[in-house]
């Protein structure tokens, strides 16, 4: 089995709903229980994904009516499988979901910064299989470690929120330059001037409240005032943050040996189908229309 890296760079923001809730916000994103870091589930992913090979359709007759659906090209049903009850296959690809690794928070000084953790950096390298950066030691929740854009020169802090911390030092530069090859986003490139590393506590809380929340609305028209059930509160991940997910292949199976194809054909047709077809933008989530979920997306080698 081989894998690759999935990054995933939001430029637009990014609702991927875990349903109805009865806190304050309505449609809360989906997150992990554990560390309550926003995910994209591999189910999501997979969708996404499989939609770039459906582009042309036919005719079927289904329940005495006819109806027009997608065709599922050879490539499609190798890379990820057929439910059909007659045939039914696991796909090559084995895709994992997205965990956030770098979170955008306002910041006093240049804007806005990423904040990332020891333990989302201990992560990621792990499911690179060995990325070229030592995670640094933890700082303290009254500390970090800082880029030079987002910090105060004179007085050595840095203002996240409603939070001030002492930069102890200046993020790690085999660290950011690490990140930087991540993705190829224009904006993104200034990660290493504005990466801001905090203890996981802090990361954790930053990534559970410093999401947007957006009120949503439907008028009715006969009435011009709201319709029945249509304003709620919705989450949103904001733009310009930076999601990976663990994409894997596995040898094709099947009696005949001659025709399998092995598990680097898989990850191989996947890449050249982002750029060829997704031109490096997929969307993901829902909204579509209104312009959520547009992300840059690329595939990572992993050693």
């Amino acid at each position: 089995m081989e894998k690759r890296i999935m990054t995933i760079f939001t430029r637009t923001p990014l609702h991927v709903g875990a349903g109805n809730s009865v806190g304050a916000v309505d449609a809360p994103v989906m997150r992990e229980r554990h560390t309550r870091i926003p995910i994209i589930p591999g189910t999501s992913l997979k969708g996404v994904l499989a939609d770039l090979w459906l582009s042309d359709v036919e005719t079927c007759e289904e329940d005495g009516r006819t109806k027009t659906r997608r065709k599922a090209s050879s490539e499609l049903l190798w890379l990820f499988g057929s439910d059909d009850a007659n045939a039914a296959s696991a796909g090559a690809l084995l895709i994992g979901e997205a965990r956030v690794l770098a979170f955008p928070v306002r910041s006093a000084k240049g804007g806005f910064a990423w904040v990332t953790c020891p333990l989302a950096l201990a992560r990621y390298k792990r499911d690179a299989a060995g990325a070229e950066f030592a995670i640094p030691e933890a700082p303290t929740e009254s500390e970090c470690l800082a880029g030079p854009t987002v910090q105060f020169a004179t007085e050595k802090k840095v203002i996240l929120e409603e939070y001030c911390f002492a930069v102890k030092g200046e993020a790690p530069k085999d660290v950011t330059t690490a990140l930087g090859k991540l993705s190829d986003d224009a904006v993104w490139q200034a990660v290493g001037e504005r990466l801001v590393i905090v203890s996981d506590e802090l990361f954790t809380y930053f990534v559970e409240h410093a999401c947007e929340v957006v009120t949503r609305v439907r008028i009715d028209d006969a009435t011009g005032t709201v319709a029945q059930g249509a304003l709620f509160n919705q989450e949103q991940v904001p733009s310009e943050t930076l999601f990976y997910a663990v994409i894997a292949g596995q040898a094709q199976k099947g009696k005949d040996v001659a025709t399998r194809k092995d598990a680097a054909a898989a990850l191989g047709a996947l890449d050249a189908k982002l750029k060829q077809e997704a031109k490096g933008v997929l969307q993901l989530g829902g909204d579509e229309t209104t312009g959520l979920g547009w992300c840059s997306v690329a595939m990572q080698e992993v050693k």
